[in-house]
């Protein structure tokens, strides 16, 4: 399938993209290849594939939740922009209400 030129300014204009005319014609021929390799992709023969949301196992990554010791407040606070009595001082949110 070859794109016109037309058609790739359709394309970069939604993609809010400003292209030179240069650029129009490398990405017509570079999105016409593209186009015709789904192309191609679309003639095969896929009925004796069952469908699958992935290709890999699933497998869970996480580590083991193990209850650790809390760190001391003084250690949580230390690289703090701004703290005071080992708590963190933010600006305020929301005015005078």
């Amino acid at each position: 399938m070859e794109l016109s030129y037309d058609e790739v300014r359709k394309i970069a204009e939604l993609a809010k993209l400003d292209l030179t005319e240069d650029e129009v014609k490398l990405y017509a021929g570079q999105l016409s290849a593209v186009l015709g390799y789904f192309k191609r992709l679309q003639e095969l023969d896929t009925s004796h594939i069952p469908p699958t949301a992935s290709v890999l196992p699933l497998k869970n990554v996480l580590r083991p939740d193990h209850a650790q010791p809390a760190l001391p407040p003084e250690q949580v606070v230390a690289n703090a922009p701004d703290a005071d009595d080992n708590q963190f001082r933010v600006n305020a949110v929301f005015g005078d209400e």
